[in-house]
Parts: C-alpha cells; structure tokens; sequence
C-alpha cells in the first residue's frame, strides 16, 4: 500500500511539473526582459503562508521593478514539492528562485551544477558578517556558499494542550525520557484516547531523532551523520524500542495524516501533546489557539535542533537579477523581520531586536544563543535527499510492522551508503 501511494503521489508530481513547464517564456511568464520572478516554495498554508506573504510586502517594497509569482506546491516539509522540482530541473525548467534546507541537503544540488555560487552576493550584501559564523560555515561547500537562509527553525519541540494537561493533572514538563513515559501513562489512565498526537512520514523521523538525542546526547547524534556514531550500537537499538513505545500512545491513523492533522487533534483536545517543529507556534496563533505550552523534548536538554530555510539561484533561471533581488530581500533585516515574525522561526542575522518578536519566539532567541546545535536529517541539515528518502522508507515500514532489527538493519544500510557523498 505504500509503495502504490509513494508510485501515485510521484505521478501526481510528474504531472504537476509537466503543467508547470508548458507555462514558460512562451505565455509571457519568463524569458528574457522578463520582469517576473518565479518564487518555488511549500508554504501555501497557516503560519508559513503568513510568513511568506510578509516577506513578498517586503519585496514589492525593496524589488518594485519586479513582479512576484508564487509558484508553491503544497505539501508539509516539501514532500510534493521536491517531486515536481525534481521534473522541471530535469527538464531544464526552473523556477527563478527555490526553497531548499539549508545544508547537506543542497549537496545534490551542487553536484548535479544546478545552483549558483552566491559567495560575492555574500559579501556585496554584507551576510558573511551578518550570519553567524557557524551558519556560514554550514553553508560553505568547498569555499563556495550556495544560498541565502530566511531563518531558523528549531525541530524538537514539545507542544501541548494545557487544558487537556491540567485535567490529568500535569502541571511540569517532563524533563526525562521515564519521566514522559509516565505522563502519557496518566494521560491514557484519564480517558486520553490519544496522549501523542503524530503523522506521517518525516513528522515520525522528527519524533524519532528526539529520541535518539535524548538517548546520545549532542555530541553522538551529530556523529550519525559523519560517521562517528554506529549506528549498530546498543544506544540505538534502545532508542528504537523506546521509539516503539512511543508509537503505542499514538493516533492509530498516523500514516494518514501531515503534521497539521495531527495538530488539529491537540487543538481539538483528543490529544495532549505533539512533537513538531516551532512553526507550529504561528500556525496555531494564525488559527487563533492560545491554550498551548511548549518545551524542549523530554532529555534533549539544551539541544538546539536546527534547521534553515533557504533559496538559492538556480542555473538558467529566467530572471537572474530578480531573483538576485529576491535573495537580497531575504538576507536583509527587513525581509527576516517581516518574515520570521509571522513564520514563528528565528532570523538567521544576529542584530535582530529580539522586543520585535512574539513571546515563542523571543524564547527561541534566547536559546539559540545558549544551546547545542544539532542537525536534522527529514529537514535537510544533517543528510543529503538520497538519504532522507532512506530514512522515510524504513520509517513508514517500521510505523507498520514494529520490527526493531530491521529498521535498525537499515539506517546501517543507509548510512553505509549515503554517508559522506
């Protein structure tokens, strides 16, 4: 069943890119002279469609020679997205401009030549001072920097439901792996039906790494993606039945939902907590839910987990200039306010007032500055594409079968694939 759905949404994407290339230079929207700026993304609802529109008012402000045409594809994590990006690059059709993680993910991108060398924009523009200079080094592939990120995001957050808590008398996160066993216990004890809210595919590999760090801790869980981490160790082999259990306290219909799914039931008070990345913080205040706390998850302590979206300039793009213009929005102050305080992540820069943010995100601020950063491998800093989609395959049929050695089997098989290309 899930390789038919895989086969149907891949045909799905094929179709939308085949529409997609038969609208080029020759209905007017690109080509040469050509004052539209194709702008591919997956931001097409709640706190990353406001986010996207704040920074598009920006552009109009900075960029009014140009015209924005916004090309998303909808789609948690880009999961569509990419599919059709896949087709038109292949098809020597690119968007002016394109939405990618920042870090490994881009190594296939940069290998294939699609993407441009953006260093000189980086100091024309002055972001090689402005970003943090452990971004920067992130995004440097052999002395060469590749895109420009909006933001920071943060993957392994905690969100709950503080009515649906209360009720079962939890007042304190937990801090601890036993200690959160426990609280879903008492949630299940209290007529909870569902005290973990999850969905499908890359928000289970979300879960999945929270776990993991809190099992290894900072240093370690980074080491799984540079090889100095086995996977075939105990720790890992604990970390997955911990995983499992986790698994148990789930909705049922996780393999059908996307993150926003599994949220609804949070804001629906069916579920009392939900692992998710902090744009969850503007996608519920975009709907008008209040009644939520959040906390790092259970043992990750200060463990920052991050991820960055960025853009980048494709090769042939249609309109360089504008899309130079785009990107230059984007890496400025402005563009990161007017973006990231609707967005519910973090500028990417260093000198913003943290006084101009909301509460979640002044939080975030906060910690950012003082935590451990680690990677993320379902959102594109710690693993190239070929390796996420590894990942995401054993994943669904662990979701299904439950069987802890040969998930285990196979993140070795991967990592002895996909680490270090």
């Amino acid at each position: 069943m899930r390789s038919r759905a895989r086969t149907a949404v891949a045909a799905a994407g094929m179709t939308l890119a085949l529409l997609a290339s038969g609208c080029g230079a020759d209905d007017g929207d690109g080509g040469a002279g050509s004052n539209k700026v194709e702008v591919f993304t997956w931001w097409a609802d709640g706190g990353e469609k406001a986010g996207l529109d704040g920074l598009v008012a920006q552009f109009k402000t900075d960029c009014s020679q140009y015209e924005f045409v916004n090309g998303a594809v909808a789609g948690g994590a880009g999961s569509n997205a990419k599919q059709v990006l896949a087709s038109r690059l292949q098809q020597n059709d690119p968007p002016d401009t394109f939405q990618a993680h920042a870090g490994a993910e881009l190594s296939d991108y940069i290998k294939a030549g699609q993407i441009e060398d953006l260093s000189a924009q980086y100091k024309e523009w002055g972001l090689d001072s402005a970003f943090p200079k452990g971004l920067v080094d992130s995004l440097t592939v052999d002395g060469k920097i590749y895109s420009v990120p909006a933001n920071i995001h943060r993957a392994n957050v905690l969100w709950g439901n503080k009515t649906v808590l209360a009720k079962a008398g939890i007042t304190a996160p937990a801090t601890t792996l036993p200690e959160f066993f426990a609280q879903l216990d008492t949630l299940k004890a209290k007529g909870v039906a569902t005290p973990l809210a999850l969905g499908k595919d890359w928000t289970q590999q979300m879960l999945f790494e929270a776990v993991l760090i809190s099992k290894l801790g900072p240093d370690k869980f980074s080491g799984l993606w540079t090889g100095q981490t086995d996977w075939a160790g105990a720790e890992i082999t604990d970390a997955i039945n911990d995983y499992k259990k986790l698994l148990s306290y789930s909705n049922k219909d996780r393999d059908t939902l996307d993150w926003t799914g599994a949220e609804e039931l949070v804001m629906a008070g069916k579920a009392a907590y939900q692992l998710m990345g902090d744009w969850e913080a503007a996608d519920l205040d975009a709907k008008g839910f209040k009644d939520y706390n959040y906390s790092a998850f259970p043992g990750n302590g200060d463990a920052y987990q991050w991820l960055a979206d960025s853009f980048v300039l494709p090769k042939n793009a249609k309109n360089p200039d504008g899309t130079k213009c785009w990107l230059k929005t984007l890496g400025s102050a402005a563009g990161q306010k007017a973006f990231n305080t609707k967005k519910g992540s973090i500028p990417a820069r260093t000198d913003a007032d943290a006084a101009a943010y909301p509460a979640y995100q002044q939080a975030a601020i906060a910690d950012w500055a003082k935590g451990t950063p680690v990677p993320s491998c379902p959102h594109g800093s710690a693993c190239s594409q070929g390796w996420q989609d590894a990942v995401a395959s054993a994943q669904g049929k662990f979701s299904s079968d439950g069987d802890v050695a040969a998930l285990q089997s196979a993140l070795v098989a991967a990592a002895k694939q996909y680490a270090g290309k």
